[in-house]
């Protein structure tokens, strides 16, 4: 009797978990994560799926644990993880792009460079990427985990911290301003070397990386379609951004054609006047779940 295939999946638990799962939902697999539960259900019978903080992720990966994850480049930087990188997700809690990590001192501090850290005190729950940052830097200084609440720790109980930000915001909240970027980090998905070098294993994340990715390019794009009589195509074409490339079919009526393309979805309440004003007619507008490129 042939064992079941099935490949073991991390999911973020935390402040990535509703973003991956979102981005998971968009690429084709729908997820139901109980509220106790560390093991949320999947509809494919190949994939189970464990939530795991992302800061251990790159561990259990490593150890084969799990075939497939997905954390931040910081944490397996930070656990120094032996991982294969599969591919970029660039999408974080709040939306698309990049966190960085930051060296971030009170405001009436006259600490200005990582160099004015010399014997300082540094609170961060990232101590082994501001430890090599020090180090790169030829900086002693006391390097302590932080586990949580790290914002509120200067002046009193460090001199310094080195957080993670999206905006920025929550630090100028708590009366810190940025010193320096010590690292940006995007989203990865990782696999275990073991389960890159199997053939059904490496095929089946290479196929989930392919559909997150889709799902990922169709974030805050939409797309158009529309008629307009062929007279009126090269007006309409104006109006549409330089880079894209339309699709134009012809109707049944010779005189008129189908057009439908990809934008923006910023861009969408500036050019539906000026494409109605142009002599597009019967103007849709459609979300989009994947761009596979």
């Amino acid at each position: 009797m042939e064992t079941k295939k099935v490949l073991k999946l991390g999911i973020p638990k935390g402040s990535l978990q509703e973003s991956t799962i979102k981005m998971l939902e968009k690429a084709g697999f729908k997820i139901k994560a109980e509220e106790r539960s560390y093991f949320p259900s999947i509809d494919d019978p190949e994939i189970e799926c464990m939530l795991i903080r992302a800061q251990e992720m790159s561990r259990y990966v490593e150890d084969g644990a799990l075939d497939v994850g997905i954390t931040g480049k910081d944490w397996i930087m930070e656990n120094k993880s032996d991982v294969v990188e599969v591919a970029d997700l660039i999408y974080a809690k709040r939306g698309l792009g990049k966190v960085k990590w930051v060296l971030a001192v009170p405001n009436e501090s006259k600490i200005n460079s990582v160099k004015d850290l010399e014997g300082k005190r540094i609170a961060t729950e990232a101590v082994n990427l501001t430890k090599d940052y020090l180090k790169m830097n030829n900086v002693n200084a006391i390097v302590e985990f932080s586990w949580g609440a790290t914002e509120v720790k200067p002046p009193r109980l460090a001199d310094a911290i080195v957080e993670i930000t999206e905006t920025g915001s929550s630090l100028r909240a708590n009366n810190l301003r940025i010193v320096e970027t010590i690292i940006e980090s995007t989203t990865k998905l990782i696999a275990n070397k073991k389960a890159w070098a199997d053939k059904w294993k490496k095929e089946k994340i290479k196929q989930i990386a392919m559909l997150l990715q889709g799902a990922i390019n169709a974030e805050e794009k939409v797309g158009l379609m529309m008629n307009a009589r062929k007279k009126e195509l090269e007006n309409v074409l104006k109006v549409l951004p330089a880079l894209q490339k339309p699709t134009i079919a012809e109707l049944s009526d010779k005189n008129w054609v189908d057009i439908t393309t990809i934008i923006d979805e910023k861009l969408v309440r500036e050019l539906i006047p000026k494409l109605k004003k142009a002599g597009a007619q019967g103007i849709v507008e459609f979300p989009l779940n994947k761009i596979i490129l």
